[in-house]
């Protein structure tokens, strides 16, 4: 049986999308050779919303390596809020000692912390450990850059140049790298030589039947209103999906004024839109719906709300929505849970964006490309709205054939395949 060490800050009950990976495969490496301990922040120093439920999808028997941060409420007075940035000095004391009392056959990144993973690097000199990266994420991007400043993240200036700095520093000596898109690797690929000779896979999230039976025990989210046909969307809505929600909005506008009565029985609900905390997010999808002149069709929730009770929340939606990038490099990792709904299912993507694809392979739901926005595009996506409220009623069917190779259970076994071929090309 071979160990591996996995570097993933964010762990249940913490409810973060970057943990979900380790989460759900950590029930299957043992089946596929693979023994694993994981190095978390103890959860005090996260103020993420938590989910004590998530603890239940965790083997009892796996070791779990807690360090701790500095406090965040210090930190913020010089600007410097990230959990990598505060726990890296007592990720490298912790796993340092670990890695001089045991041996370790690698150490696998699964996390969009990114300045963590210059760790690797220092790591393998330090103790001759290969290591993995799983880019959930792009680190060092441009895509940005072009952008104007309100649509840009926080702290773009700053962040731009840090990613630029480090990235180099973790990639230049990596073993192995996981990725949920081929163009992440590729970007990789053009930047630095050596990643084109090292085992490189594309593995997108996974999906978990386990969750539907946990989501059992939560709390039921009472804010959707059964006497409308409930189209909803769980999570955060960034700038990067403004396009697909103005192509929404003016579908659904036509659609008001072309087939008022069915229409304006349908009500769109957002929920857990912002990462800030609760109390302190600001909304990203009323504004839209306010341009666009939708708002009383609308409800945003900044708040975030527990992982299962999402998960809940989604069984009693009648349409669910998901909402892509205007970059091709965007896939959702919310797809699974969505389809193991067996709900009407809309999507708005990229046309060359992954997800599309696998909702074809999968399931009954409708994709819409998100190209140039003209009278055509929202007439076709106005047809499709129409289609959903009509039948929302009926229950959809998954193509479990084509489905359980985006298992947790698969995604699990291609891992390991990776870090076998990490090991065997050492």
């Amino acid at each position: 049986m071979k160990t591996a060490l996995i570097i993933s800050p964010y762990f249940p009950p913490v409810n973060a999308a970057d943990m979900h990976r380790v989460r759900m495969s950590l029930p299957y490496f043992k089946e596929f050779g693979w023994d694993v301990e994981v190095v978390v922040v103890d959860e005090k120093y996260v103020d993420m919303i938590k989910d004590p439920l998530l603890t239940l999808s965790i083997p009892n028997d796996i070791v779990i390596h807690r360090v701790s941060a500095l406090p965040k409420k210090v930190t913020k007075k010089i600007g410097l809020g990230s959990i990598s940035l505060r726990s890296i000095w007592q990720y490298k004391s912790k796993v340092n000692k670990l890695l001089k009392s045991k041996k370790y056959d690698l150490v696998y990144f699964s996390t969009t912390q990114f300045p963590l993973l210059i760790l690797g690097a220092y790591w393998k000199i330090k103790f001759n450990v290969p290591y993995v990266i799983d880019m959930q994420d792009p680190w060092h991007t441009d895509y940005y850059q072009n952008k104007p400043k309100e649509d840009r993240p926080p702290k773009y200036w700053f962040s731009y140049r840090l990613n630029k700095f480090l990235e180099p520093l973790a990639m230049k000596n990596v073993d192995g790298l996981i990725s949920v898109s081929q163009a992440y690797l590729n970007d990789l690929e053009n930047r630095y030589s050596n990643v084109k000779k090292i085992p490189k896979t594309v593995i997108t999230f996974g999906a978990s039947t386990v969750d539907f039976d946990i989501a059992k025990l939560a709390n039921d989210n009472l804010i959707l209103d059964n006497s409308k046909i409930k189209f909803l969307y769980v999570g955060v809505v960034g700038n990067i999906m403004r396009k697909s929600l103005t192509l929404l909005f003016l579908a659904y506008k036509h659609g008001l004024m072309t087939n008022n009565k069915l229409f304006c029985r349908i009500h769109f609900y957002f929920l857990g839109t912002s990462y800030a905390p609760n109390g302190l997010g600001k909304a990203s999808v009323m504004p839209i719906a306010d341009e666009i002149d939708v708002n009383n069709y609308v409800t945003e929730q900044t708040n975030r709300i527990p992982f299962y009770a999402a998960i809940k929340t989604l069984q009693h939606a009648d349409v669910l929505m998901m909402l892509g990038s205007d970059d091709a490099k965007y896939t959702a990792s919310k797809i699974y849970p969505y389809i193991l709904a067996k709900k009407p299912m809309i999507g708005i993507f990229h046309p060359k964006s992954s997800a599309i694809n696998i909702i074809k392979e999968c399931s009954e739901g409708k994709v819409i490309p998100l190209e140039e926005i003209n009278d055509e595009l929202i007439h076709n996506t106005y047809l499709e709205l129409k289609e959903l409220a009509e039948s929302y009623k009926f229950e959809r069917q998954i193509n479990w054939n084509n489905f359980k190779q985006y298992t947790a259970e698969k995604r699990a076994q291609l891992q390991c395949e990776l870090f076998n071929n990490v090991i065997s090309a050492i």
